[in-house]
């Protein structure tokens, strides 16, 4: 994922090198390297008329937020596949793992040597900025830290989520990188750079008199945030990229295309069937409750498919209501979602988390990147909040700050970046499920309140047997299920539009003060219920189910009062 897009940078698309004993000229092409590809005997003649400026743009990219674990699994059983070993070549040494890049010695010294003979490296890993200093790589490894060491420094490789792992990377663009954003998920083929020389500080001061003047305005932080060491955060020169509509390994990349519509096409023969046990799936999870299993269904599969002015349409924030306080039951069921979709993330939503979490993304100047926020997220990432766990206690202004941001995005779908001088808003497409005891303090679409039907004595036992229980190609089957339902196109036809509207009025006729626009607009959403069309009996199911769900809040507001 794009998590920073740092400034464009200039490099030698074209370079000449001079041998120092012949004075023989040889043309370099500079595109999809770091470093001078520089002989023992040669340098760069920086002054040649055939050298030939040219500007990249680089992107921060970080893993998927929220990666689910057979996702992971997936794609790496997929390269595995994929690549296998040349016969005619036999190495003749031990490959080392990217993992032990860290521990590995780099001999500071004779790196410097092969620094000053192998020519000028480039700017921010490029070629025009020829003695830019870098961290030593050791000082990863062995935990030196300088004493302006912040939040913002290298080490800190600023993912969105606390307790994610995996290399970050630094990704050259050479073309077209207009049509990527921020938090764009990207499939990317080109040319991996890890060259030692990048770690190396250099204190030649030949070297630093190449510098690029304006290079020299750049503060030691913000040189430590960009040319981080390349084994900590190594460079990848794109040939080719894409941006992703999704990350489920199980459907082609590109819905869209021509070639994928077949893949559609045949899943649609299995929709009803699939759709009927992932029912009885969920109705097992949530104790029984086949309604809340209808709208847990409904909750996962919605996306927002357009925008009309600043109202997002297609959103459904479910808040799951009269979860049990005292079980595990909430945990398991986030387990549950994460078996099912590609990215999640669990908010246990604590006074000391929602005063101590940085949920924005804010602007860090000194270093000139954006330093990410728990709300940092990309399109189609399951966030599921647990206000189970919420106890008494005081919001502090970061608190409150928290949770308005995460209200701004149930409601609009937009997070709002904090770049010190200006608020920047970010259109997101996020699903929130609330799982809280009573009605939650958070707005949301839709609230069904649990009426578990049975009450194992084991929770941990009955979730883990549930899954267990599942076969492997259906539990894809279901994968599939929800990702697919999100993209696949809608129509109503105008015989239905009509019937729809008359009975709309009728509604509105015979109980104009709780019916309006919004509850029009919520029943749509629940007759959508991964289907192509909308029918005449879905349209009548849809407002069985809201009745059904209606006459639960009420029951729950005359047992408690406070409910609705």
């Amino acid at each position: 994922m794009i998590q920073d897009m740092f400034d464009p940078e200039f490099y030698m698309g074209v370079y000449e090198t001079v041998n120092r004993n012949t004075g023989a000229r040889v043309l370099h092409f500079g595109k999809y390297r770091d470093v001078a590809e520089c002989g023992p005997q040669q340098e760069v003649d920086l002054n040649s008329p055939r050298t030939t400026t040219v500007e990249r743009q680089t992107f921060y990219c970080v893993p998927v937020p929220g990666e689910s674990t057979w996702v992971k699994e997936a794609y790496i059983n997929a390269n595995q596949a994929r690549v296998s070993p040349s016969t005619s070549y036999t190495p003749s040494r031990h490959k080392r793992s990217y993992e032990d890049d860290d521990d590995m010695d780099l001999q500071p010294n004779k790196q410097k040597e092969q620094h000053a003979a192998a020519g000028h490296p480039g700017g921010a890993g490029g070629l025009q900025r020829c003695g830019e200093p870098k961290r030593l790589e050791t000082e990863a490894s062995t935990g030196q830290q300088p004493n302006c060491l912040t939040p913002s420094s290298p080490f800190d490789l600023n993912f969105p989520l606390p307790g994610e792992s995996g290399p970050a990377c630094l990704v050259k663009v050479y073309e077209g990188w207009d049509c990527f954003k921020v938090n764009d998920v990207l499939e990317l083929y080109g040319v991996l750079s890890v060259d030692p020389v990048l770690s190396v500080l250099s204190e030649d001061r030949d070297a630093s008199s190449l510098l690029d003047p304006m290079e020299c305005t750049d503060t030691s932080e913000e040189q430590r945030v960009h040319s981080p060491p390349a084994s900590l955060v190594p460079r990848i020169h794109v040939v080719l990229a894409q941006k992703l509509q999704h990350t489920n390994p199980l459907l082609p990349a590109c819905l869209s295309r021509e070639e994928s519509k077949s893949f559609a096409a045949g899943f649609m023969a299995e929709l009803s069937p699939v759709r009927a046990e992932l029912l009885g799936f969920f109705t097992h999870a949530l104790l029984g409750d086949s309604v809340a299993a209808e709208y847990l269904i409904l909750h996962l599969i919605s996306t927002v498919y357009s925008r009309r002015d600043v109202l997002p349409l297609g959103k459904f924030t479910l808040n799951l209501s009269g979860c049990p306080r005292s079980s595990t039951f909430t945990e398991h069921l986030y387990r549950i979602i994460q078996h099912l979709v590609p990215a999640s993330f669990r908010l246990q939503m604590t006074i000391e988390n929602m005063n101590h979490m940085r949920f924005i993304p804010h602007k860090d100047y000194a270093a000139n990147r954006l330093v990410s926020g728990l709300l940092q997220l990309p399109s189609n990432t399951s966030l599921v909040v647990d206000e189970t766990l919420l106890e008494q206690g005081q919001l502090d202004a970061p608190g409150v700050h928290n949770v308005t941001a995460l209200s701004n995005l149930i409601t609009w779908q937009k997070v709002d970046y904090d770049f010190s001088y200006h608020q920047m808003e970010f259109p997101c497409n996020i699903n929130v499920l609330i799982m809280s005891e009573g009605r939650s303090l958070l707005p949301a679409d839709c609230q069904i309140h649990l009426q578990p039907q049975i009450l194992p004595p084991n929770m941990e036992e009955y979730m883990s047997s549930l899954l267990s229980t599942v076969l492997p190609s259906v539990l894809n089957k279901f994968r599939t299920y929800l990702t697919l339902l999100r993209f696949l196109d809608y129509s109503i036809s105008e015989e239905i539009t009509k019937a729809v509207e008359d009975d709309f009025v009728e509604m509105r006729k015979n109980d104009p003060q709780s019916i309006t626009a919004d509850d029009l607009h919520q029943l749509l959403v629940v007759a959508r219920a991964g289907q192509t069309t909308l029918s005449r009996e879905r349209w009548l199911r849809a407002k069985q189910l809201e009745a059904l769900r209606r006459g639960r809040l009420q029951q729950q507001h005359c047992v408690n009062g406070n409910e609705l």
